[in-house]
């Protein structure tokens, strides 16, 4: 059965055809939807294509059954309820190179037009006027444009400005500084950009951290000259105190072309004002970026459904295919280690410890560490866990996840060592990749080389003779067929593990029966 794609907005045709001509998929383009329509669209969905104006509330969310993943055709994510998506397991992205070099030369045409009054101008001579003196404006050579957020975009606008001639200076604490100054951004604090900035432009997504980054408090700290620039997510501003600074003539201009509200009704009368540019949202509104972040979103889609790769994704580590087909095999590895484990040590787990050692270089091994906790949780819960929600689930019931390199030299090129600590005591799992097939080589202290695969009947007994003869009699009187056996002991006449991949499924009943056979310490059944 195919899987079903839903685009509830309209994307540009390009995109559209890339998903019919697949073949793999039924695409169902229905824009205009309300919110019964849409959940009812959704509801068999396994992936949603959308732009702007698609909310994808909670209610949208908990209506699917099926849903995979998300894709927004631009960047800003704002419709979207993200942590409800990751908590029910469905992938989000964005398309953020689609629509940058549109909204970088936005941001740098809302520069030019609020520095030359030119649609004042525009304006002034379609009423048959010739308002020259008035409409004097100012070069921008030599004057200082700050860019706050130095991404995609901020970073395309920055190298424009600088083709201008302009001092480009930046903010942006997640973005390293050696990274910016080799394209001749200066890196400094907010309060330098507020003193130093003749123009300032945002290209921030729209967060707690971001929201009303200029306010009325900021306002005194700038220069009477200053210009704002917003191209990026109507909120950046505060919209009540820029309208009041720019009445008041505290600063220079404005221009705007994202809102808190769109289209705009209930916001301050920016319409009014004479040192105002307003645009309607233009940022990504040109030919190129609507078929480019519709042919992305589409090939985004297409490859995580079939491949499981998460490209642009915000709640979910991506990978490119290198990466992706590198780790793979660790992937399966550390699910299956997962599950061992959370069957072996039963009852409620408290904490894992995942190290890796050996040659993993600068992979993005958080898809790995996601992969064991869902192999690790998956058995226990009644809904569904996948690698996006994994992380989130354990937290929720309070599992302390720790990841770190082990520097100490193995025996193996590449190693994962996992300790989990339950209620019930402790377990120790190391594993290995080897022809791309996942191997468990030790268990707690005991040597093992098994791959964890199929029914597995997992055993502690006496170092005794005749434990094995019993336990495969009482197997072979029941017609249960043994494919494989894995023996190992610590010392002679202590402890010792058995592991036996079986043909079969076995009852709880008859595990209690097997418990009873003597020398048996403990036994666990799973099914990987």
């Amino acid at each position: 059965m195919k899987k079903k794609i839903l685009i509830s907005d309209k994307i540009a045709q390009e995109g559209l055809d890339l998903l019919e001509k697949n073949g793999s998929f039924e695409v169902v383009y229905k824009t205009d939807c309300d919110v019964e329509e849409l959940k009812k669209q959704i509801k068999d969905a396994h992936a949603l294509i959308i732009r702007s104006a698609t909310k994808v509330t909670e209610e949208i969310i908990n209506a699917s059954e099926k849903l995979e993943v998300i894709a927004r055709a631009g960047i800003g994510l704002d419709n979207v309820d993200i942590p409800r998506a990751t908590e029910k397991g469905v992938v989000v992205m964005n398309t953020p190179g689609g629509n940058t070099v549109s909204t970088a030369e936005q941001a740098v045409g809302m520069i030019f037009a609020i520095s030359r009054n030119t649609p004042q101008a525009d304006a002034s001579m379609k009423q048959q006027k010739w308002e020259k003196k008035k409409m004097e404006g100012v070069e921008l050579k030599d004057k200082t444009v700050a860019v706050i957020g130095l991404g995609r975009i901020g970073m395309e606008v920055a190298r424009k400005c600088r083709g201008l001639g302009m001092r480009v200076i930046g903010y942006d604490p997640y973005i390293p500084a050696e990274k910016v100054r080799e394209f001749e951004v200066e890196v400094v604090e907010l309060e330098e950009v507020w003193k130093l900035a003749d123009y300032i432009t945002v290209h921030t997504p729209l967060t707690d951290q971001t929201r009303d980054i200029i306010n009325k408090d900021v306002f005194p700290k700038l220069k009477p000259t200053v210009r704002l620039i917003n191209c990026a997510r109507g909120g950046i501003y505060n919209e009540n105190d820029l309208y009041e600074a720019l009445k008041e003539g505290k600063i220079a201009g404005a221009a705007l072309d994202v809102f808190t509200e769109e289209p705009p009704k209930n916001i301050p009368p920016f319409h009014e004002l004479e040192n105002v540019v307003l645009t309607p949202h233009l940022g990504a509104s040109t030919k190129e970026a609507q078929v480019s972040v519709a042919v992305e979103a589409a090939q985004n889609i297409m490859e995580y459904l079939q491949t499981g790769i998460a490209r642009s994704s915000v709640n979910f580590a991506s990978l490119d295919m290198t990466e992706y087909n590198a780790l793979k095999p660790f992937i399966n590895l550390v699910e299956k280690m997962g599950y061992f484990q959370g069957a072996v040590l039963k009852g409620k787990v408290k904490s894992v410890q995942i190290y890796y050692s050996g040659e993993f270089g600068d992979y993005n091994l958080e898809p790995v560490t996601s992969a064991y906790l869902k192999g690790l949780i998956d058995p226990f819960v009644d809904w569904n866990v996948n690698y996006v929600n994994a992380p989130i689930i354990a937290k929720e019931r309070g599992i302390k996840v720790q990841t770190g390199d082990d520097s100490e030299i193995r025996d193996y090129t590449h190693l994962v060592t996992i300790k989990a600590e339950g209620e019930n005591g402790t377990n120790e799992l190391w594993g290995t990749v080897i022809g791309k097939q996942p191997w468990i080589v030790k268990y707690d202290d005991y040597l093992v080389d098994f791959i964890p695969t199929g029914k597995m009947l997992v055993m502690h007994n006496n170092d005794v003779p005749n434990v094995i003869g019993s336990i495969g009699t009482f197997l072979g009187e029941r017609n249960v067929n043994i494919a494989n056996l894995h023996l190992a002991r610590t010392k002679r006449g202590g402890e010792a593990l058995v592991i036996l991949e079986l043909d079969d499924e076995l009852s709880q009943d008859f595990l209690d029966q097997l418990l009873e056979l003597p020398q048996i310490i403990d036994l666990n059944f799973l099914s990987l």
